[in-house]
């Protein structure tokens, strides 16, 4: 039985560790929170990736948490509507597709409690990553708190600022293709009384969408503004809540919604583009290897396609992991090409539904 280290417990290292287990593999999966991530925004799980979650066995469980937007209304700067949709959402697209949108959490939840359903996978929290050290027999990793240990395989699922990847690959910058702006998301109680109903608005360079969730007793706000790449020690928490201040509608409340948030979040919007996945033993799954940011609408799809593409070339390798990671980039590059094109197909907004429609389903899972 060959053992797999995953590092990250978020959307892609969950999927992939119940894949990989259902199929025989010893999987142990570590993480540097403390216990599965809350916060972030809502997110889109499309096409081919819908068929990922149901073969996972938790699609129907998705789709009851699926949120539940009527519409949305498009805000000037004064807080005036100048326009609004009962049929499409900025978030999500069309409302009429069987698509869905989901909250990350929910999602990463799900897939977490599958992949512990008999107790086949390990999960570590609270600990990373520190070094990786490859031989003929396999990888000895290190790390913060734990001892060291010994596995068949390393996947690299620890996202856009993936420590498997600089650990295996090289400093981040070799591979990050910033995309001019930022983006902060996080939650408040429901302040602006909306009834599954978003609000967008954007003033100069900035601007923000609002949507309720969880029955509208939350809000999930995401507040983007354009920028160069900021230095690393850039306080974001500040710079959020000093812009959404400034901002003509609501401004204060949103700022102090953000400084009060618990998961408060913020990061650049970024590519990753990378000549290979793999090194060695080592492989990197989702934003880790080809993150194509939240302006695609396409990175839970990729991380989950991904999983299960991984999944599958490893179990029909025999063991032969250069031959199974070679299979797996081989499948997934043009998918992944295909859908970081959506990032910038139409700068400062999002793609056509032709190229969204396109892109989302341009692979099968069964090669």
């Amino acid at each position: 039985m060959q053992s797999v280290l995953i590092s990250g417990a978020g959307i892609a290292g969950s999927a992939l560790a119940h894949l990989l287990h259902r199929r025989g593999f010893a999987v142990t999966v570590v993480e540097r929170a403390l216990e599965p991530r809350a916060g972030g925004q809502a997110i889109d799980v499309r096409g081919v990736a819908l068929e990922v979650v149901d073969r996972i066995g938790v699609l129907e469980r998705a789709r009851e948490l699926r949120t539940r937007t009527r519409g949305m209304s498009v805000l000037d700067a004064e807080g005036t509507e100048i326009d609004r949709s009962t049929e499409y959402a900025l978030s999500s697209g069309r409302l009429d597709n069987d698509d869905i949108e989901v909250l990350r959490d929910d999602l990463a939840r799900l897939l977490h409690e599958r992949a512990c359903e008999d107790g086949g996978v390990e999960y570590v929290f609270g600990d990373g990553l520190t070094a990786l050290t490859e031989d003929a027999h396999g990888v000895a990793a290190d790390f913060t708190h734990g001892p060291s240990r010994r596995f068949d395989l390393v996947v690299g699922a620890d996202g856009l600022h993936s420590t498997v990847r600089r650990l295996a690959f090289g400093p981040e910058e070799d591979f990050t293709r910033h995309l001019g702006s930022y983006l902060s998301v996080f939650g408040a109680d429901n302040f602006l009384g909306l009834d599954h109903w978003q609000v967008w608005m954007r003033d100069g360079d900035a601007g923000f969408g609002i949507m309720p969730v969880r029955n509208n007793r939350e809000l999930r706000i995401a507040f983007g503004f354009e920028s160069p790449p900021l230095p690393r020690d850039t306080d974001l928490a500040s710079l959020v809540t000093d812009r959404l201040a400034a901002v003509r509608w609501e401004g204060d409340r949103l700022a102090k919604a953000a400084r009060e948030a618990p998961d408060f979040y913020c990061d650049a919007m970024a590519q990753i583009h990378m000549d290979r996945w793999s090194r060695g033993r080592t492989v990197l799954l989702g934003d880790a290897g080809y993150c194509p940011s939240p302006l695609s609408g396409q990175g839970t799809s990729l991380a989950l396609v991904g999983a299960h593409v991984l999944a599958d070339e490893l179990a029909r390798s025999a063991g032969d992991h250069r031959a199974a990671f070679a299979a797996y980039e081989s499948r997934m590059r043009p998918f992944v090409t295909v859908n970081q094109a959506l990032a910038t197909e139409n700068p400062g907004g999002p793609a056509s539904e032709e190229s969204l429609e396109r892109a989302k389903n341009s692979i099968t899972l069964d090669a």
